[in-house]
């Protein structure tokens, strides 16, 4: 193996595909990102056995460019990241090690067999969806921040991405919150699969705000998003059943405030400092055109705020986790959030001003 590259055209890959290497690995080969030369071209692909990121680098032709593979530990991304902006890279296999060289600067580093990485199985005769990477991007910031991080139910662990009846639908819930963000998407087929959390994070971060088209294929136990010809992300599904989302979403939610986003973010954040800090809880208590959030500690501290709100409703209570609804008015892009309630012992549903394509339900807790 041989080739030149600039540290510019190889450090930004290099970090795309190690950011899914976890620090510690059941197998060493894990730890390993595999590069592959041919016809010009520099292939880095990374895994932790469950998802996978593959990046494309053009080669500049006519450089000596030697077709081979091989893996290599993950330090070579610090070892690039460290070499001065503007410097060029060569790079050659010798004696089972990787010699990476840049100016005088000279790093030796261990090779596994390439046989031992794991390879990604194909997605054969799968479904297959195509939208803008900006309007996806903008799905899974919207709800992505809903995933359970550690649950026993294992399904819950995932976004579920779902197609029927012209919409596409994603969804994430830990059992305490739910969000849904959708869009009108024609299909001819329905799918419904449930994306890892990691995959999901990972996504997140690689995708642009670029209206650039993206491919997804999937089948029963794979997913992949073909986010550009040179990045790809390679996914195992979690199998397992969703739960009946719809049928979470409150129907009869008639008891609707109107308030500033900002704002109310901004009382939630204050008087939320005097919570609990195992629960964070806040009580809402609402009457005409008035709001007051409380908060209460076992040190018997207190925090109380009042704020006008558009409510012609009657007087309620109600109490909440503090975080859920930040994280909720964190992720609203419009200047008024509503939130509608159906009595005291019910869930919220929130919704962006003028659209319900977006929707946040947060079930209320007793204080």
């Amino acid at each position: 193996m041989y080739f030149e590259i600039s540290r510019k055209e190889l450090l930004t890959p290099l970090k795309m595909a190690v950011s899914v290497v976890e620090a510690r690995q059941a197998r060493a080969i894990l730890g390993n990102l595999l590069l592959k030369v041919s016809d010009n071209t520099l292939r880095l692909t990374a895994t932790d056995g469950e998802v996978e990121i593959t990046c494309a680098v053009p080669l500049e032709a006519g450089l000596k460019n030697e077709d081979a593979e091989t893996t290599v530990p993950r330090k070579i991304f610090d070892i690039v990241r460290s070499f001065p902006d503007n410097s060029d890279i060569q790079i050659t296999e010798e004696n089972d090690h990787l010699l990476v060289k840049s100016g005088k600067s000279r790093f030796s580093l261990s090779t596994l067999p390439t046989e031992d990485f794991p390879a990604s199985p194909q997605i054969e005769d799968g479904a297959e969806f195509r939208i803008a990477q900006n309007q996806f991007k903008e799905l899974l910031q919207k709800t992505s921040f809903c995933i359970a991080a550690n649950d026993v139910r294992y399904y819950l662990m995932g976004l579920l991405l779902e197609i029927r009846e012209g919409k596409m639908s994603l969804v994430g819930t830990d059992g305490h919150r739910m969000a849904v963000a959708q869009t009108d998407y024609d299909s001819d087929s329905e799918t419904a699969v449930i994306i890892p959390r990691k995959a999901v994070l990972e996504l997140t971060k690689l995708l642009t705000d670029s209206d650039a088209e993206m491919v997804i294929s999937c089948d029963d136990s794979r997913i992949k998003f073909d986010i550009s010809e040179s990045l790809t992300i390679n996914s195992k599904l979690i199998d397992g059943s969703f739960p009946d989302w719809r049928s979470v979403v409150p129907m009869m939610a008639d008891k609707v405030v109107t308030a500033d986003t900002a704002i109310l973010k901004q009382t939630l954040s204050r008087v939320s400092i005097l919570s609990n800090e195992k629960y964070k809880g806040v009580r809402l208590t609402l009457s005409e055109n008035q709001l007051v959030v409380n908060a209460k500690n076992p040190q018997q501290e207190e925090a109380t705020e009042e704020l006008s709100v558009d409510y012609p409703g009657e007087e309620m209570e109600i109490g909440f986790n503090g975080t859920y609804l930040l994280e909720a008015l964190n992720v609203i892009s419009t200047d008024q959030v509503h939130l509608a309630f159906t009595d005291s012992n019910s869930s919220v549903l929130m919704t962006q001003e003028g659209s319900d394509v977006f929707k946040w339900i947060i079930m209320p807790m007793r204080l």
